[in-house]
């Protein structure tokens, strides 16, 4: 069926408190959520804007991949950060990913995110092609 929903989990132990999956697919349409630079409750590249934008891509990519999907898919990036001074650092890592790809993309400053160590927040929407 090609409106079937399927959804993706990360695993962590909030989505059931939270109430959200990873990442949801309904025919064509994926649209993964807002990904931050933790691996369980330890954040990766602490004070780092380009390492975390990195992981978070690589952790975006993966939920892309269980979804049936690639970067390539990738229509749309909304990028938020804590920082908007390390926009070149985010907008490097993000064109390592995307540079032939060329999503349309948001960037916008914010003034937290959920835990203080976190620079860079990204949630992506893909379409696939088929």
């Amino acid at each position: 069926m090609p409106n079937t929903r399927i959804n993706i989990s990360s695993g962590a132990p909030w989505e059931n408190t939270v109430g959200y999956s990873r990442a949801v697919r309904i025919g064509n349409l994926i649209e993964v959520s807002g990904t931050t630079s933790v691996d369980g409750e330890k954040v990766i590249y602490p004070g780092d804007a380009y390492g975390q934008t990195r992981y978070i891509l690589e952790k975006i990519e993966k939920a892309l991949h269980e979804a049936g999907a690639s970067c390539k898919d990738v229509i749309r990036t909304r990028i938020y950060t804590t920082d908007i001074s390390n926009w070149e650092d985010i907008g490097k890592a993000h064109g390592e990913f995307f540079k032939t790809i060329r999503p349309a993309a948001t960037m916008v400053e914010v003034r937290a995110l959920i835990n203080p160590e976190l620079l860079v927040e990204i949630e992506v929407t893909a379409v696939v092609q088929e």
